[in-house]
């Protein structure tokens, strides 16, 4: 059984779509498909629209990366932009900002640009109106896994508070793996590995969710 499936995720409140205006063209795969993972957004990209949040019925369940969503943890959801992508979002209605990682995919309603965890629409202070006018601004982008070989990690989850990261980490040891918890600005993120190369990496990724990424 995954370990996945015992780590914790994520609740949607629909609105009103508002168009998208993205400050520069993105890649030719504007519409992949639901689970496509593409090269990386240059730092500096922003993208203004329509954010909502999800929590209950998600709170659980396995995201596109194959982490296990937690909804009170700190994350966000977008169509496009690669897993482990760090991105600010700014409340334009509110003036809050927060920096997260994307780390499934979403939303899939028109005019929305970008799905947050409850515990990130908190601090947005959008949780009773449901949706923001947000702007997204890649902070730093993903480094994708490729053939080319060396170390490679398992990025497992991220959290705000480092004691839950300290219990997922011992969760990851229990299953027999190397694992160590990551600082990153307001975050605690919980690695597994390193890993030789990648098959390593991914028979870890099946076990415990998440994605792979270089050290």
């Amino acid at each position: 059984m995954a370990l996945a499936a015992s780590l914790s995720g994520q609740a949607c409140v629909w609105s009103v779509p508002l168009a998208t205006t993205p400050s520069a063209d993105p890649p030719p795969y504007a519409d992949p498909p639901p689970y496509a993972d593409p090269p990386p957004y240059a730092v500096g990209w922003t993208q203004t629209g329509l954010a909502s949040w999800y929590g209950e019925p998600f709170h659980g369940r396995t995201t596109a990366a194959g982490n296990t969503y937690d909804m009170d943890a700190i994350s966000a959801a977008h169509r496009t932009i690669p897993f482990g992508t760090r991105i600010r979002v700014d409340n334009l209605d509110n003036g809050r900002s927060i920096d997260l990682d994307v780390t499934d995919r979403g939303p899939f309603v028109p005019g929305r640009i970008v799905d947050v965890s409850r515990g990130a629409a908190r601090e947005l202070e959008m949780i009773g109106p449901g949706t923001a006018r947000v702007r997204i601004t890649v902070l730093s982008a993903a480094t994708p896994v490729s053939a080319r070989g060396g170390c490679v990690v398992v990025q497992v989850a991220s959290f705000r508070e480092r004691g839950n990261a300290e219990a997922t980490r011992r969760e990851v040891v229990r299953a027999g793996f190397e694992a160590s918890i990551e600082p990153y600005e307001n975050m605690y993120r919980v690695v597994a590995g390193p890993f030789a190369d990648e098959p390593a990496a991914a028979r870890a990724r099946d076990t415990l969710g998440g994605f792979m990424r270089r050290c």
